[in-house]
């Protein structure tokens, strides 16, 4: 199995902590996070990771020198591009599958294994104790959640119906899509036929989801644009509170220090 790793972008709001190294290299509770997500992965059966890079990119092929079976991608256009493409540097590496994760985020071990048992052709981890982690997180208000609705009746139970940023209000969001997720082969061979097709009809300027631009589009944007295709995409739960973090801002960085004891 294989993992598409997305770090490229520069981590302006954890500064000074990424003002010498990619946000991903930043250390919580002793351990980067990039190390922390390779541990997890590896722990399911990930044995090839593809990392895409940008900011200060060759801190990655030296902290992770004595790591095997890790390849890295260039996003030489990372200060003016976003999430979406970024992954889709990667495209010719989604043959057979993968597990993908922003690279700003930690988590309990038992959240990929979650991710690794789902059923589903394309599965999105996402935390129903959301709430919890915005008491008191002013520096990345809820407004920045990328919030899931979910279906939770009949056959569609368990399927996301929108996911992102303002996409969902907050009093219909099931949870908060963390930022981890999963494809299938055939999943893989659709979502990336469909980025394509988009290139190519707006090209990079156009609108696309709740993006200006195509350009500067998130991952959610095009998730959402697989909903509207009636491709399933379901929730993969996590089961209990206080399970992952993101590390977005330095609040989070100081706060992660209450919470990251695994």
């Amino acid at each position: 199995m294989k993992a598409i790793l997305i770090a490229a972008g520069m981590g302006r709001r954890l500064s000074p902590y990424t003002d010498d190294r990619p946000k991903c290299l930043v250390e919580i509770a002793g351990r980067t996070m990039l190390h922390r997500q390779l541990d997890n992965l590896r722990a399911v059966g990930v044995t090839e990771f593809h990392i895409v890079r940008g900011y200060r990119g060759h801190q990655l092929s030296e902290a992770l020198a004595g790591e095997p079976n890790v390849h890295f991608i260039e996003n030489p256009d990372y200060e003016r591009n976003n999430i979406l493409l970024s992954l889709m540097y990667a495209a010719d590496r989604m043959d057979g599958g993968f597990f993908c994760s922003y690279s700003d985020i930690v988590y309990r071990p038992e959240v990929a294994a979650a991710l690794a048992q789902s059923p589903h052709e394309l599965g999105l981890v996402v935390d129903p104790f959301w709430a919890d982690a915005y008491a008191g997180r002013d520096a990345h208000p809820i407004s920045e959640a990328e919030l899931a609705a979910v279906r939770t009746d009949g056959e569609a139970a368990g399927r996301v119906t929108r996911v992102g940023k303002k996409a969902v209000p907050t009093e219909a969001a099931h949870g908060e899509f963390i930022g981890l997720w999963r494809a299938s082969a055939s999943a893989a061979v659709t979502l990336r036929a469909l980025f394509q097709r988009r290139w190519q009809e707006l090209g990079p300027d156009a609108p696309y989801g709740r993006a200006p631009r195509l350009q500067v589009a998130y991952l959610t944007d095009l998730l959402n644009d697989l909903i509207e295709q009636d491709f399933p995409i379901h929730s993969v739960d996590i089961a209990r509170p206080a399970s992952w973090r993101e590390i977005d801002t330095v609040q989070d960085f100081e706060r992660a220090a209450d919470v990251v004891t695994w």
